[in-house]
């Protein structure tokens, strides 16, 4: 699909969201005049880069469970912990196990870790009430990381791992750009997985689900079979966005693993729009860019000279965010809407006429709800 058939599909077609991708826009050109200016480091954008897209995985992960399968899971920060240690563990040359694998046996680690795990906290829960999957997911969130906390024989304990090797070495590129470079492929590629199969019959029987678990049944659908699916998917993209982390930051430690980042991708997920793979992202950059702007706002002269310390009112900042946009975009900055019907089926439907162009529609956002 082309740029333009693909801005066509996606923005045009509701001006506040042409708006939307308007100032997005407007954010990536003053960075790179930035990055030219010399105001910006090249190495700090990338970083930042990578951060976005890390936070975009663990955002579209869990749009899989919570946007298209109604799981409530609050053990995110649980299973990006499990993908982050899996690759330290075994590619840091000083790690307890000493292994000092290449990378790729990392990523495996991770995906195949954490897919057990998930399926170990779905077995007893799924069968049950969301309420079930909620409580059990908080629970396991805590006991890996006071696992990993004590296990130091295991995990290295407080003191953390360090050395883990950078990704992709041989590239002729820096630590920075390759790091970025990759995430943004990985990203890409996860992303168009996703679009693909949420438009499937998968993806419709998930927001089925959502909607009313009890019709799901009644035609027939096997819905705990569903949501396991669901809930493996997206607990292995977010253990595959941990593994990045660990070979992006070098180190890591139980500390990481704070439930602080759970609620920031649920942050990310409600702002984008629920069950929306293009609002989990922007949602991701949102919160980065607020987590991470906000650090310099004490260098603002302004405010250095009213002597404020604005710099950690982050959190509040990003709760004010919320609530502007509950009360002015109740589905979230970019809803689901026409990113669930097949372009074919759009094209076919205009050439139909207007009757035609409703009805696709009225189905996509009744799935959704």
């Amino acid at each position: 699909m082309s740029v333009v058939s693909w801005v066509n599909e996606t923005v045009v077609r509701d001006p506040t969201e042409r708006r939307i991708f308007t100032i997005l826009g407007i954010v990536t050109a003053l960075l790179v005049v930035g990055v030219i200016t010399g105001v910006i480091g090249i190495r700090f954008l990338l970083f930042q880069v990578s951060l976005v897209g890390m936070y975009a995985l663990l955002s579209l992960g869990l749009n899989v469970q919570w946007g298209y399968a109604g799981l409530i899971n609050f053990s995110v920060a649980a299973f990006w912990g499990l993908g982050a240690y899996s690759a330290a563990l075994l590619t840091a040359p000083n790690s307890p196990l000493g292994l000092g694998l290449h990378p790729v046996f990392g990523f495996l680690a991770a995906i195949v870790l954490s897919a057990l795990v998930a399926i170990l906290i779905g077995i007893p829960t799924l069968r049950l009430r969301e309420d079930y999957l909620a409580i059990a997911s908080l629970g396991l969130a805590e006991v890996i990381r006071v696992i990993i906390l004590n296990e130091r024989q295991w995990t290295a304990g407080s003191s953390g791992i360090s050395g883990i090797p950078n990704l992709l070495e041989w590239l002729p590129l820096t630590s920075a750009a390759t790091t970025a470079s990759i995430i943004v492929v990985l990203g890409i590629i996860i992303f168009l997985f996703l679009r693909r199969v949420h438009r499937s019959p998968w993806g419709r029987v998930l927001r089925t689900i959502r909607s009313d678990e009890d019709l799901a049944k009644a035609l027939g659908k096997n819905t705990y079979q569903f949501k396991m699916q669901a809930f493996v998917v997206g607990s292995v993209i977010m253990a595959v966005a941990g593994a990045f982390y660990a070979h992006l930051n070098l180190y890591i430690d139980p500390s990481d693993l704070v439930p602080l980042t759970t609620f920031y991708i649920w942050i990310a997920v409600i702002l984008g729009g629920t069950g929306s793979n293009r609002g989990a992202v922007v949602g991701a950059a949102v919160v980065i860019a607020i987590r991470e702007g906000t650090r310099f706002l004490n260098d603002v002269p302004a405010i250095n000279t009213l002597g404020l310390d604005l710099a950690p009112l982050r959190l509040l900042f990003v709760g004010i965010l919320i609530i502007l946009i509950m009360r002015f975009r109740q589905d979230g900055l970019l809803p689901p809407k026409d990113e669930l019907i097949w372009p074919a089926a759009k094209d076919k439907s205009a050439g139909a006429g207007g009757g035609g162009s409703g009805g696709p529609k009225v189905q996509a956002e009744g799935g959704d709800d």
